[in-house]
């Protein structure tokens, strides 16, 4: 690991670059990239020299710090990886860098009960059971949720640090049902996470009302230093999300009661781990619970009943019983048209 903040930054930087397929890269390029990172992150003014660019590529082709860098050089002037899947930030830990982290663990385990600390414990939970298995080369102890193969992951720390530095974005992107990429200014106010999967929130150019951008839909992020930062002046994140599950949010839909009839083979499951904050149980009986959520209908609740099976019925609003009906019927018709032979399931 770098031995000041400054290196650690260009190297980061760098990295970040030679990553992006989505643009040619020369030296003078990397000069100015990496110089606007030093001024954005550590205020320094003065800009990085040719020759210390050179020498920090050198340093991370190098054995030294343990990089062993894939950079190659197209045409004798555009810098990237040899391979496409290579960062600096997959390289294993040194002794040293598992020393500091240790270190961070003990320090961070003393507030362990105070109530500041509440939302650190899955952090450092994670972060001692990955040093305890590193430093032992051993299985984790703990196996939390993940998932390897998302996309977009490496920009959670630069839509971050715009964040907190109040910075525009230019962002390239492309839904799943666009057939091209477009290219628009962005303006992050918060990031998102749900089922592991993340989104950054905010406006887009000088329109006011809120976009969610998955982050695995991004092709690229670049710096937009031209246009001034639209800041969130009004929105509590809690208060956003507080009638809905998931991330979709309508300004527009006001929240339903949804009744649901939840088997009483589900019902355990249900009830120890709600579908939203204000589930509650209205009936008991032996074949199942009748449980009541105040929630807009949004496809994110659909998926959460579709997830059940013929474990839930929607009793009410009538809307959404009739969404859920025809979604399992369109099911059933396409494993029927798959398969005909398939019994029908009365």
């Amino acid at each position: 690991m770098p031995s000041n903040r400054n290196a650690l930054v260009r190297y980061k930087t760098l990295d970040a670059c030679l990553r992006n397929r989505q643009r040619k890269w020369t030296l003078n390029d990397l000069i100015e990239t990496v110089s606007d990172a030093l001024y954005e992150y550590e205020g320094v003014t003065k800009g990085i020299s040719r020759r210390t660019v050179q020498a920090d590529l050198q340093m991370m082709r190098s054995d030294k710090l343990g990089y062993f860098a894939p950079i190659v050089v197209i045409d004798k002037k555009y810098y990237t990886y040899d391979d496409p899947t290579y960062s600096i930030t997959n390289i294993p830990l040194t002794d040293g860098d598992l020393s500091r982290m240790n270190e961070a663990v003990t320090i961070l385990k003393q507030f362990k009960g105070f109530s500041h600390f509440t939302a650190l414990n899955e952090v450092v939970q994670k972060l001692e059971d990955h040093v305890y298995s590193t430093a032992q080369k051993s299985a984790s102890v703990i196996d939390f949720e993940k998932n390897e193969q998302l996309k977009g992951l490496h920009y959670l720390d630069e839509l971050y640090q715009a964040v907190i530095q109040k910075r525009a974005l230019r962002v390239q992107y492309q839904s799943f049902l666009a057939r091209l990429p477009q290219t628009f200014t962005f303006h992050v106010w918060w990031l998102k996470e749900f089922k592991n999967r993340w989104f950054a929130v905010g406006a887009r150019d000088k329109k006011r009302y809120i976009m969610n951008l998955a982050l695995d839909r991004m092709l690229s992020i670049t710096l937009a230093p031209d246009v001034d930062y639209i800041p969130n002046r009004t929105i509590d994140p809690d208060a956003y999300y507080r009638n809905v599950i998931g991330v979709s949010v309508s300004e527009t839909v006001r929240p339903v009661q949804v009744r649901l009839f939840v088997s009483h083979l589900h019902a355990p499951y249900v009830e120890t781990k709600p579908f939203h904050h204000s589930q509650q149980v209205l009936e008991r009986a032996a074949e199942g619970i009748v449980i009541q959520l105040d929630v807009q209908h949004n496809l994110e609740l659909e998926r959460e009943i579709l997830g059940f099976a013929e474990g839930i019925q929607v009793l009410e609003p009538e809307r959404l019983r009739r969404v859920i009906q025809k979604r399992l019927e369109a099911g059933l018709t396409a494993y029927r048209d798959a398969n005909p032979g398939l019994p029908v399931v009365e």
